[in-house]
């Protein structure tokens, strides 16, 4: 009886859905929407508000916890193999719940951005078609490995961090301009759309056994894992020395001395790192994935204060 109460009890029940909401991709998120807005609060000059930020954050959490849910709802089965400890496959939620939990997320996040504007609406409703089509059939794109790729990095990368700036900008500039994308702004989405690309494909090497039974192609299938992990490893490089090149060639109006610090440390930190992942240990794999997501978060904080001390 003890037991059954304390699994049902809503420290257990808000446990599951924090993992539900799959946490690296809430701070992900957290982190961009807070980021963008220093962006362009530092560019616009405009007065500080934490209203448009918590705005954002809600629609754009709403927003996330719709798109993770939605696949672990089609992914039941597979996560069973490759994601045991997910809330749905390991029977700490029931598929009824986490379908509740979707549709009042998925609602809520449009509801919330209507509020916030146009360009809150249009980012965040796009980021839910995409999400959706990744996941839902007879579209399931994440069957796929290049549209799997494109959803992942296209949400995170292009439409993310060019809709939350547009946002905050016409916020800022009290709603009466149409704003300019800078060019740190472009700088940092082509960055972070080539990283994204390296995590889409980091992801699926630990999860190779599930997806060869429930015939899911990746990469990681088609190449083997020594090949993505290199791939990754090089795709990210290029984005740390593409930065390193904008600082140097000011391309961009930032602390070009800031930047080629920080991404100098972050490049050398990744190949530290890597030199000790056993790609035949979903652990150390799972360790290392991990370790990339915390240089992305770092992103979100060293372009602002880049911006800042310019």
């Amino acid at each position: 009886m003890n037991q059954v109460s304390q699994s049902n009890s809503p420290s257990n029940w808000l446990y599951a859905f924090w993992k539900f909401s799959r946490p690296h991709t809430i701070i992900g998120t957290s982190l961009s929407v807070l980021g963008l807005y220093l962006i362009a609060f530092a560019i616009s000059n405009g007065s500080f508000s934490l209203s448009p930020i918590l705005l954002a954050w809600l629609a754009c959490l709403c927003g996330n916890v719709y798109i993770v849910g939605l696949n672990q709802l089609e992914d039941v089965a597979i996560d069973k193999i490759n994601k045991p400890h997910l809330p749905i496959a390991s029977g700490e939620f029931s598929r009824q719940t986490g379908k509740v939990i979707v549709a009042i997320t998925g609602v809520l996040a449009l509801l919330i951005a209507w509020l916030g504007g146009p360009f809150l609406l249009g980012m965040v409703a796009i980021s839910l078609a995409i999400g959706t089509a990744y996941s839902l059939p007879p579209i399931r794109l994440k069957r796929f490995p290049f549209w799997a790729a494109l959803c992942i990095f296209s949400v995170r990368g292009a439409i993310v961090n060019l809709g939350l700036f547009l946002h905050f900008s016409w916020v800022l500039r009290q709603n009466n301009l149409i704003p300019v994308i800078p060019a740190v702004v472009w700088v940092l989405t082509i960055f972070i759309l080539v990283f994204t690309f390296a995590i889409a494909i980091l992801k699926d090497i630990p999860d190779m056994e599930g997806d060869l039974q429930y015939n899911i192609t990746t990469l990681t299938i088609q190449l083997g894992k020594q090949a993505v992990f290199n791939l990754a490893l090089w795709v990210l490089s290029i984005c740390y020395v593409g930065i390193i090149l904008v600082a140097l060639l000011r391309l961009a109006e930032v602390s070009s001395l800031f930047l080629v610090i920080t991404h100098l440390l972050a490049l050398g930190a990744m190949w530290w790192r890597s030199r000790g992942v056993d790609l035949q240990e979903k652990s150390a794999i799972a360790r290392f994935y991990q370790f990339i997501w915390k240089l992305f978060f770092i992103e979100y904080l060293i372009f602002p204060l880049a911006c800042v001390l310019a």
